[in-house]
């Protein structure tokens, strides 16, 4: 592995280049031609759709209504959603009223063991799967539907889309899916190689919760609401507090295999074949995930557009239209009128296959590809003395002479004051100070800077390569990439994390571009630890998630390296056991260069 990162240091290095070809705010489409509202809506409750193992799921349906409020008569296309937050809750229904006051039906499912539906959850289990086909076809055939088909929803509303597309259930058209994960391990659950704690305990909670209230039909059948509670109790614990357990306690749910591949989507995006809108966040939860799944949909000829906004989980949409860019329901409804519908769209054809929000800038860009042309990924190498509070340097060489490694104590409470807090409670807590300024964040570890005379582009994943040495202990590494203002105000661009003892490497699934390691990959399976020991230097590659920003000129690109990051990660109890008490030594000279990667736009 040296070897190939010195081959590939000749060839790149870090260069404040001048700017180069200026990249183009995405206003082609200025106005958006969206056509206006021409219905009601009318709401037909708790429809019971049975399953092939004979499982009642609960819908609620939506129909284009005339001004007497009856729905209109006719067939029309029918967008099918389907929740695990009640569809009675409001906005966790992911209701569209945009779409079917334009002339679709919405039909709202509980997913098997939560809200209204029969059954226990099991999320994005296979028998969960076989349902979004199974509701699929149940859609198509209903009287009220011309047999076409598209999935709509946020969050889970958007990963169940994805495993339903992939079975090509026949009448599916079209999809559009906002802010959904690609890999269950990876992007949120067990990130890094810890537990994620700040997200998932909530979000098994909300699921649980909403699933224990009864039916709008239980005043009129009381004995099959109850049974449905009983059912959804049951299924708590036999999945939701097992699955935490096991992870907490460093059981097969801390390390990944079948079952986080199971609920991973791009485990099956190479079998979804329709036309795919995947909108994204550079703060949300699945950050790291949605770029990659464009990218294999692009690369396998699938219709497929890209938006990345500036947001978190709980803010997709916010501040457009700007840029040319519509609003995401008037986005769909173009995206839908024309693959469902089969309508021409001259605004969506001039839409760029990847629109991206560049942070520090303040627009979106358009590009014709993820990560976008011209961007070369340059290396930056850690030079001491860097000491908490006290920052050492970046340089476009590592230091030719000998340099004692820079030393950073255990400290399990670093990461509270930063944005990734505010990012990993899915936006909770946003326009708090610590959401834009780390700075003290960034004492309580070592940091690494490099002053910038000129603007700098980065567009693309990061990775990070971090020669380490340990007095024995175990220690998850997190990275930051600050933009440090001259006021001194430090603002996390984005962030990555590995645990040292699961620093193993699939060289077949890293990513390298001329030899460099762009985007590492970890098995983070029980099988691949290996533990640290006294008196040895390990190199940890660490994935940096994706970003697009512009570090201004005058302001300072930082590299900020924490033992943790309280309270989104928390190692298991047998990896907390093997941390208290660390020291952890960052090496950086020519035996060692400790070095991070940027993917540089040019």
């Amino acid at each position: 592995m040296r070897k190939r990162l010195l081959a590939g240091m000749a060839a790149v290095a870090l260069a404040v280049s001048l700017p180069g070809p200026p990249a183009v705010a995405a206003v082609s489409a200025p106005v958006w031609h969206t056509r206006p509202a021409t219905y009601g809506i009318a709401r037909t409750n708790d429809v019971h759709i049975r399953m092939s193992d004979g499982v009642l799921l609960d819908a609620d349906v939506y129909r284009p209504a005339d001004s007497d409020g009856a729905p209109a008569a006719g067939r029309f296309p029918v967008v099918l959603t389907q929740t695990p937050y009640n569809k009675n809750s409001g906005v966790l229904a992911f209701e569209a009223p945009f779409l079917i006051e334009r002339g679709y039906v919405q039909v709202i499912v509980d997913v098997r063991g939560t809200g209204s539906s029969e059954g226990t959850w099991d999320s994005f289990g296979a028998r969960e799967q076989r349902d979004g086909a199974e509701l699929v076809r149940w859609a198509a055939a209903e009287p009220w539907s011309d047999g076409r088909v598209a999935l709509h929803g946020t969050s889970y509303g958007a990963i169940n889309q994805l495993f339903t597309a992939a079975q090509q259930p026949k009448g599916l058209k079209a999809i559009f899916p906002v802010v959904p994960m690609s890999d269950a391990y990876r992007d949120v659950a067990v990130t890094g190689g810890q537990v994620d704690t700040s997200f998932i305990p909530f979000w098994l909670g909300l699921v649980t919760g909403l699933s224990l209230l009864p039916s709008e039909s239980t005043p009129s059948d009381p004995a099959q609401g109850g049974s449905v509670v009983a059912q959804h109790a049951r299924g708590a614990t036999a999945f939701q507090a097992p699955a935490v357990a096991s992870a907490v306690q460093g059981g097969a749910t801390a390390y990944d295999g079948p079952f986080y591949r199971l609920r991973s989507p791009i485990e099956v995006i190479d079998r979804v074949r329709v036309p795919t809108f995947v909108v994204g966040g550079w703060y949300d939860l699945f950050q790291r995930g949605e770029p990659l799944l464009y990218q294999r949909l692009a690369s396998n000829g699938v219709p497929a557009r890209l938006l990345m906004g500036p947001w978190y989980h709980i803010t997709e949409g916010q501040g457009l239209p700007a840029d040319g860019v519509p609003g995401l329901p008037e986005l769909e409804l173009h995206w839908f009128d024309h693959y469902v519908l089969g309508r021409t769209d001259d605004d969506l054809a001039r839409l760029a296959p990847v629109t991206y929000y560049r942070l520090g800038l303040g627009h979106y860009l358009a590009s014709p590809s993820w990560p976008p042309p011209h961007v070369s990924y340059r290396l930056a190498y850690l030079a001491g003395p860097a000491s908490p509070g006290r920052p050492g340097s970046l340089r476009a060489a590592p230091p030719k002479a000998p340099q004692p490694p820079d030393r950073m104590p255990w400290q399990p409470l670093s990461g509270a004051c930063t944005r990734s807090t505010v990012q990993w409670t899915a936006g909770a807590g946003s326009g708090t100070p610590c959401e834009t300024d780390q700075r003290a964040n960034d004492a309580t570890g070592l940091a690494y800077d490099i002053p910038l005379p000129v603007d700098v582009s980065l567009a693309g994943p990061v990775a990070a390569g971090l020669y380490v040495g340990t007095n024995g202990h175990d220690s998850l590494l997190t990275v930051r990439i600050e933009n440090v203002s001259p006021d001194g105000t430090a603002t996390q661009v984005t962030s990555g994390w590995c645990t040292i003892s699961l620093r193993a490497l699939d060289q077949a699934r890293s990513v390298t571009v001329h030899g460099v390691m762009v985007r590492p990959y970890h098995p983070f399976t029980r099988s691949s630890l290996e533990p640290a020991g006294r008196d040895h230097v390990y190199l940890v590659w660490v994935e940096v998630f994706p970003t697009a920003a512009m570090i201004a000129g005058g302001h300072t690109l930082r590299v900020s390296i924490q033992p943790s990051d309280a309270p989104h990660l928390s190692g298991s109890l047998p990896q907390a056991e093997h941390e208290a008490g660390g020291v952890l030594e960052i090496y950086h000279d020519a035996r060692f260069p400790s070095v991070v990667v940027f993917p540089q736009q040019l």
